[in-house]
């Protein structure tokens, strides 16, 4: 079978794999092409350069988070199905938080992403002010927890006891009882899940705004 055409989507396909082994630092033309076994200037024909490159992952990045559900559904479950395909999505390619929000130039998936979230917001009455600090809110936590989880050195249940469990032979029990009782009888008890901290915090964020949409008007940015 022939080799596929060189084009821009498998340029950027190509350099999503560079960003996701080497971080988003690693994304050059000479490592693209490399990627690809083809010659860096090959690259030239389907994207004038590195800046059109992030353009370009970063929209496939935000064309792969799910958007808010159809017109009619709850805000908060279109909001959490879109939350929690954002974590997702941004764990695989956590290179990209620090430029999601960066570029000058978002793509259409990019805009089409910001669009249906601002959308069923609105739909949903919350007012111009209040929409933007939510899709602020959200956002922040999200990206804060995939950075997160992206650095906490307890993937499994096993690395859970070997790490809290090393450091509570090591505390003062005396002198952080605080600390002692959280690792002790929180994080190794049986059943214990860091990841799943995500969901409770989530509800926390959306029933605040709900809260808050649902309270009398009182000034602008209320």
């Amino acid at each position: 079978m022939p080799p596929q055409p060189l084009s821009r989507v498998l340029v950027l396909e190509a350099a999503i794999r560079v960003a996701d082994g080497g971080g988003v630092e690693a994304i050059t033309m000479r490592r693209v092409a490399q990627e690809l076994g083809v010659e860096a200037m090959s690259l030239y024909h389907h994207v004038p350069n590195k800046e059109a490159i992030l353009d370009g992952v970063v929209d496939m990045v935000f064309a792969a988070i799910e958007l808010p559900g159809a017109e009619g559904d709850d805000w908060r479950d279109a909001i959490r199905t879109r939350a929690v395909s954002a974590r997702a999505v941004l764990s695989r390619h956590s290179w990209a938080l620090g430029l999601m929000d960066s570029r000058r130039d978002p793509g259409p998936a990019t805009l089409r992403h910001h669009d249906a979230v601002l959308g069923v917001l609105r739909e949903a009455g919350f007012t111009l002010p209040m929409a933007a600090h939510a899709v602020s809110l959200i956002d922040s936590y999200v990206y804060g927890f995939v950075l997160q989880e992206a650095n906490v050195p307890m993937a499994t249940r096993d690395d859970v006891e070997e790490v809290a469990g090393g450091i509570l032979q090591q505390l003062p029990e005396k002198e952080l009882p605080y600390l002692t009782e959280m690792i002790r009888d929180h994080a190794l008890r049986p059943g214990y899940d860091y990841t799943s901290e995500f969901g409770y915090g989530l509800d926390l964020i959306l029933d605040a705004l709900e809260a808050r949409r649902s309270a009398p008007r009182s000034g602008e940015f209320g």
